[in-house]
């Protein structure tokens, strides 16, 4: 979809890397085990004690990302709000189903059950806000966030907004990684996060977590990271990948050559990371890299990717961990983030330089 010039002016996340900072995208840290949690900020600096102990642990994530990246875009008020996430409250809908069960479907507490629903997260970030705009919530597995992200772009392309808040959501606890890996998607073990992808083979990946918010305009700013030149999400291709990208970037009137990175989304998983491939052969290894083996994997992950291209994009480089190759790459001025789920959802992102 060719659209209007939108801008990334705003970015925060919590994730296993350094809270509310890009610090972690540039120097990430390596772990040495399959399954990481979020590294939480001190929400005391945030929110009333009280009111903290009756938020759960993703719904504080999500509030205070909203909130820092609104402050980094400068504006206190969004035009629209919309949510991605795979799991939505997990960690409360495992309690309501445990207090279910324990207690024979008695004395059960409303708040756990009303807390656990999907769209909790952007209706909570709205009533913090207290923003009564536009409000939707995307429950597409691991294409959530590109869904809610073309719900943004289509207001946009309307008119409708001049801002929004776009988030993406997911906690991993440990009951749900334990079923997750039954299904087999994480690895036994993992010796070095970092070398993931580059050193990976076989079934499973790393499991992470994460809240990102990010904060969309149809005008540049002196915060601006990034421009959103274009994007496609697809379903279960006809054509070959490649053939569908060249239609893409035909249909942005951009041209191969001009494309400077390629940002895929890489895990360590042998299966995964085989879609890919006729992509990085299209652009060469030399112009392509990852980033999952910054955050994790989880269902909104690509949101995560988002904010790593566009801090990329900022400083007009890309550090050495994140290529393929092992070779930091400089000047990048036009990134393609490329992302699917099961080989089954795909999305393109167009990016350039503001």
């Amino acid at each position: 979809m060719h659209i209007k010039p939108i801008y990334i002016n705003g970015l925060s996340a919590i994730s296993i890397q350094e809270p509310l900072s890009t610090n972690g995208i540039l120097s990430p840290t390596a772990y040495q085990q399959p399954h990481v949690r979020c590294i939480e900020p001190n929400f005391r600096d945030f929110f009333d004690p009280i009111a903290s102990r009756r938020m759960s642990k993703v719904i504080k994530r999500a509030i205070v990302t909203a909130r820092r990246s609104l402050e980094d875009a400068g504006i206190q008020m969004p035009d629209a709000i919309v949510t991605g996430t795979g799991l939505g409250c997990v960690e409360d809908t495992e309690k309501f189903l445990e207090a279910m069960i324990r207690n024979e479907e008695k004395f059960l507490q409303p708040a756990y059950f009303i807390q656990s629903t999907h769209n909790t997260i952007s209706s909570q970030i709205a009533i913090h806000l207290g923003c009564n705009g536009y409000n939707n919530t995307y429950i597409h597995r691991g294409a959530s966030f590109e869904n809610g992200l073309m719900d943004v772009l289509l207001l946009f392309a309307k008119s409708e907004i001049g801002t929004a808040l776009v988030t993406g959501n997911d906690e991993m606890t440990p009951a749900y990684f334990t079923f997750l890996k039954r299904l087999g998607y994480w690895k036994d073990e993992v010796s070095d996060s970092l070398a993931l992808v580059k050193n990976g083979c076989g079934e499973g990946s790393f499991a992470g977590e994460g809240s990102v918010s990010v904060v969309l305009s149809d005008k540049i700013s002196e915060h601006s990271y990034a421009r959103i030149v274009g994007s496609d999400l697809f379903y279960r291709p006809q054509d070959t990948i490649v053939k569908r990208l060249q239609h893409f970037l035909a249909e942005n009137n951009i041209s191969a050559d001009e494309i400077d990175w390629v940002l895929t989304g890489q895990n360590g998983d042998s299966a995964n990371d085989a879609v890919y491939q006729p992509v990085i052969d299209y652009f060469g290894k030399e112009k392509s890299g990852f980033y999952k083996h910054i955050c994790g994997e989880f269902f909104t992950a690509s949101a995560f990717g988002l904010m790593v291209a566009s801090v990329f994009l900022k400083q007009r480089s890309v550090p050495a961990h994140a290529t393929l190759n092992g070779v930091e790459k400089k000047p990048v001025n036009k990134m393609l983030i490329y992302n699917h789920f099961k080989n089954k959802d795909h999305s393109f992102i167009l990016l350039s330089s503001c």
